[in-house]
């Protein structure tokens, strides 16, 4: 694997690209890079959601259960994706504030790599444990997303001997050409949603049952959507940030 930079870039246009974006927990993509995702679509880019948990521990309210809970989180996050135009989103289930790096969860993100054949993989940078220029501490969710969704990516979904049975089904090994590591304080890769950026703020709106005051929170993600514009070169009203490891083909 080899890490290609050039500082503050723009990100290459991905026009007729197949991308898969991992988040832990329904909204987690949205918040992330719903603008990017929607430039994309735009132009032609085939994009696909994985949420890896159910959402069930999303909420202070004790009056809804964990199942009405999923049910409502789910309901949103497929309203996002669709306002979007997002193909596809993939929901796992896995407990949400349990997730762990195991076999059973690699291989059903492997599995959903060599189904799609993904060229660029979206997921957080497992990495960033706390951010003290942003004052806040990230969830383990997260981190575990994030690393799980590296693993899977390389080595695992181009390994044909890793989940053998996967052969079985017809899935054949494949090699992601990319990840776009959402780190919101060290991204060097920008991409330029000046054109989207409204319809972010719309698909974060559909998630009614995580903020308490939506335009408060919508209004936050457009100032630091603002201030990554500006990180940008040539700078831009508003963009998004990734730090992007280009992969290595095999031979």
């Amino acid at each position: 694997m080899t890490l290609k930079k050039s500082f503050l870039r723009s990100v290459d246009n991905p026009s007729n690209k197949i991308i898969l974006a991992v988040g832990a927990h329904p909204d987690d993509i949205d918040i992330g890079c719903s603008g990017s995702i929607a430039k994309w679509i735009k132009e032609e880019g085939e994009v696909y959601y994985l949420v890896l948990t159910d959402g069930s521990k999303g909420s202070e309210d004790h009056k809804i259960s964990n199942k009405e809970l999923v049910r409502i989180r789910h309901a949103e996050q497929q309203k996002a994706a669709d306002l979007l135009g997002v193909k596809k989103v993939f929901f796992l289930d896995f407990v949400d504030g349990e997730l762990e790096n195991t076999p059973a969860l690699r291989k059903q993100i492997v599995k959903i790599i060599r189904q799609i054949k993904p060229s660029t993989v979206i997921c957080w940078d497992p990495a960033l444990y706390y951010d003290e220029n942003r004052m806040f501490v990230n969830h383990p969710d997260h981190r575990v997303a994030g690393e799980t969704t590296m693993d899977s990516v390389y080595p695992f979904a181009r390994n044909a001997r890793t989940f053998p049975e996967l052969l079985d089904e017809g899935l054949e090994p494949h090699v992601v050409e990319e990840l776009l590591i959402m780190n919101f304080s060290k991204a060097d890769y920008f991409v330029d949603i000046s054109q989207t950026i409204d319809k972010k703020l719309e698909a974060l709106a559909c998630h009614k049952s995580q903020f308490s005051d939506i335009k408060k929170f919508t209004q936050m993600i457009r100032e630091m959507n603002k201030r990554a514009g500006q990180k940008a070169k040539p700078k831009v009203g508003y963009a998004e940030g990734f730090i992007k490891i280009t992969l290595r083909k095999p031979g």
